[in-house]
């Protein structure tokens, strides 16, 4: 929509999964990848290791979900995700920072059959990470109780050359942290010379 034929392209916990399949799916549009807090299937813990077992759960109550939507029944209010209320909580040092750090915080705000979606979709395998080469820079939370630090980095092992900086936040790097985020960012690009490959 932008007109923008290359870019050096981010994500944040899911989202970084997504960035990984859309730089294998379009090496040529992707100069470099920013992964936050990226959630490989096999570094997962606790409760979404579980479901990374049992993916069948949620994409059947997804189903399900959909399913009651289409004859109408469906949630009458989802409460909006103020994410700039979050944003200002954490800097006063109110925020509940296990909110940030729990994959069932967004069912309060998303609708029942995404929700249910992107629980299994938490699980879908990576694409073969030896075949992305453009630069990458993986920022990971020190506290995260999502995956196991150890093994999310072996798991992104296969990405040749990639720089890995762990910041001191719970999951929510972008909330928690928002200015070493970008400070890692802004000189990981200038160290790499990206703004001239745009």
């Amino acid at each position: 929509a932008e007109g923008v034929s290359r870019a050096v392209v981010a994500g944040h916990c899911l989202g970084a999964n997504i960035a990984l399949n859309f730089a294998a799916l379009y090496p040529q549009r992707t100069a470099a990848l920013v992964l936050i807090e990226p959630m490989p299937p096999k570094a997962l813990t606790g409760k979404l290791d579980f479901l990374r077992h049992f993916r069948f759960i949620p994409i059947v109550i997804s189903r399900l979900a959909r399913a009651l939507n289409a004859i109408g029944l469906y949630r009458r209010r989802i409460e909006p995700m103020d994410l700039e209320a979050w944003d200002k909580a954490v800097r006063a040092g109110t925020a509940n920072l296990a909110l940030y750090s729990s994959p069932f915080s967004d069912l309060e705000f998303t609708p029942l059959a995404a929700y249910f979606r992107a629980l299994a979709a938490v699980g879908d395998p990576l694409p073969d990470l030896a075949q992305i080469t453009c630069p990458v820079l993986v920022l990971m939370s020190k506290n995260t109780n999502m995956t196991d630090l150890a093994r999310a980095r072996a798991e992104l092992q296969p990405l040749r050359g990639a720089e890995f900086v762990q910041l001191d936040a719970q999951h929510w790097i972008p909330t928690e942290q928002p200015e070493a985020m970008c400070r890692a960012i802004e000189d990981w690009i200038a160290r790499k010379g990206l703004e001239k490959a745009l």
